[in-house]
């Protein structure tokens, strides 16, 4: 593997320098997440950097990329290209940059709706990528309190705060989503 220094300069000239800020600081936060909660720091770290791989790429090409290689879930997917930047990154990592665990590939791919059975490195990126402190928007310091303390009680607030604010905004709202904040709510409450 890379030291982390070769895929800094790979995000650096891939992303806008707003998003490359968002990386690495999204890949420190789940470094400190992962040592609290027994996940692997490096691989956190590496994970968080290179979570928006393909966000730069545009909504079409996003549409086609996942076309091509069958990465499309759900029609809302087609609505919504700029989703397809999780499950396209982790494709792209694996085949432009040679990263071939699966670990590391699955939370890209769930960083953005989550999934069923996510373990705490997938819930570690997905809460990362919403807490950094570059981020700013209603409930995020409740969202980090909780992030730090409890991964369930925590993906469980932030699928209902991004739930909130598609709602909010009026924005198609991705069955995943919904089924994931379903599958928290119960684990919570049980």
């Amino acid at each position: 593997m890379k030291d982390y220094g070769e895929y800094i300069d790979i995000i650096q000239k891939r992303l806008s320098p707003r998003r490359f800020q968002h990386c690495l600081q999204a890949a420190q936060v789940a470094a400190e997440m992962a040592g609290i909660f027994g996940a692997d720091p490096d691989k956190a770290y590496l994970t968080g950097l290179l979570h928006d791989y393909a966000k730069g790429i545009s909504g079409g090409e996003l549409l086609r990329l996942a076309d091509e290689h069958s990465l499309i879930q759900d029609e809302v997917d087609r609505w919504v290209p700029d989703l397809l930047h999780a499950p396209v990154g982790a494709y792209l990592l694996r085949h432009e940059l040679g990263i071939t665990d699966a670990e590391i590939l699955k939370a890209v791919t769930c960083h953005t709706m989550g999934a069923l059975d996510m373990n705490a490195l997938d819930k570690i990126i997905f809460l990362a990528d919403m807490v950094e402190p570059g981020r700013d928007y209603p409930g995020q310091e409740r969202l980090k309190c909780l992030a730090f303390r409890d991964l369930d009680k925590a993906m469980l607030f932030g699928l209902e705060s991004t739930i909130r604010y598609c709602l909010d905004q009026g924005r198609i709202l991705h069955p995943q989503t919904i089924a994931v904040r379903n599958h928290f709510l119960k684990r919570v409450s049980d």
